[in-house]
Parts: C-alpha cells; structure tokens; sequence
C-alpha cells in the first residue's frame, strides 16, 4: 500500500509491503525524493487505538486517533500530527482504484479474514469482515482472481479508505 501524508508541511510518501508476519514499511521525503531506510513491522497488538508494535525488533507502543484525514501519532511522549494526502484518487465523491485494490468504506476493526495470500477467489465471495460503529460490513471479491496481498489482520483498526487486500484479476495474466 502506498499513501501520502503531510507533517509539518512537507508530504512523506510511505510504502507498507505485507511480509510474512510483518510488514516491510519505507518512508520517503517526496520533497527532496529522499527514500529512507526500511524497516520490519510486526502489529503486535491493535485496539482501541493503540497499537504495541515490533519494529526492527524493537518492540514499540504508538497511540493513533484521526479525524478524517488527520491523524495523530503518539509514539515515546513525541506526537505527530499527519494528513492524508487525498490526491488524484478521488473522484466524483468516491475514492477511485484499482479494480482489485479494495479499501475499508470507513473506519472499523477487522473481525475475520477468511483468505490468504495466493488463494484463488471467486466474484462475491466474502473476504473480509470488517466491523463499523457496530455493524458488519462485509468485504466481497469484485472478481474471481488471486489474492495478491493482504494488508491486514484480525483485530487490526483500520480507517476510511485504507488498504484491506488487492485481488489479481485471473484474466490480467496473459
């Protein structure tokens, strides 16, 4: 998942990349398209705003909450105001993506994931189930395909239009 915010007014692109268990998160200063160094993610734990993560082996507690856009990330007594960067991908007051990219409708927490990566999956088939302002919102394959990533894991908070999982067209593959 790829994602632009801004912080101190100066846009940071962060790319997260599902690895194993973790994931592979690498910051870049748009500004200066400076890329930093990678590092290994691992959620630990996700509720009610916080988060106990592993990074680089380090383990780390971060306490988000957001305001559309806004985000605000308290991490060792430091906090960081980020925003959203909405760029090119909204249109006509819908969030447009790829056609397997399928992202939260709105803010939840993960209740069940009940594929893999690699797993073939068929049109309307539930992948996800996302739980929002109690209700359950479940999140169907718009195609048959392969799932290519999964962003996410049960338990984990997610917000409005964020990453959940990108199914490969199986009629893409020539």
């Amino acid at each position: 998942m790829k994602t632009n915010f801004e912080h101190n007014s100066k846009t940071y692109g962060i790319d997260i990349v599902p690895s194993g268990k973790s994931h592979r998160v690498t910051i870049e200063d748009t500004l200066r398209q400076a890329q930093g160094k990678p590092v290994d993610v691992e959620i630990l734990r996700a509720e009610n705003g916080k988060l106990d993560l592993l990074i680089d082996g380090e383990r780390v507690t971060a306490y988000v909450s957001s305001d559309n856009a806004k985000r605000w990330v308290t991490v060792n007594g430091r906090t960081f105001m980020l925003t959203k960067q909405s760029g090119a991908r909204k249109r006509g007051g819908g969030g447009q993506q790829s056609a397997g990219e399928l992202t939260a409708p709105m803010p939840g927490q993960i209740r069940a994931v009940n594929v893999s990566e690699g797993d073939s999956v068929t049109k309307g088939q539930t992948l996800l189930v996302l739980e929002a302002m109690k209700m359950e919102i479940r999140i169907q394959a718009p195609m048959d395909g392969v799932v290519k990533s999964l962003a996410v894991k049960v338990g984990q908070t997610v917000e409005r239009e964020q990453e959940l999982i990108n199914i490969e067209s199986q009629t893409s593959k020539v």
